[in-house]
């Protein structure tokens, strides 16, 4: 009579169950298992691609704070240097007499 020897394993995830018999020496081997692995490694996945997508839109966003930034501060050094030579120029009339 051969003998028989099952023995079930499961740690949440998966389950295993081997049967073992000594008459033809045939081991067979169950395994199953609810998927909640690649649930997890899935959510993590999405998780982990909206994070990314967070930061490369802030970072696109500080971007454009610093060049409209840096357009303002161009744009007023020029009306400043326009105020400059203008003021200039009236000095240096005013200074050169006038010619009859």
């Amino acid at each position: 009579m051969a003998t028989e020897r099952v023995t079930e394993r499961s740690d949440g995830l998966t389950s295993e169950r081997v049967v073992e018999r000594d008459a033809g020496g045939t081991t067979y081997v169950e395994r199953g298992g609810s998927g909640m692995g690649g649930v997890l490694i899935g959510i993590a996945v999405l998780a982990l691609v909206a994070i990314v997508a967070f930061f490369l839109l802030s970072s696109n966003r500080q971007e454009a704070i610093r060049t409209d930034a840096v357009s303002s501060a161009a744009s007023s050094v020029a009306d400043s240097a326009a105020g400059a030579a203008d003021a200039v120029g009236d000095a240096a009339r005013s200074v050169t007499p006038a010619a009859d």
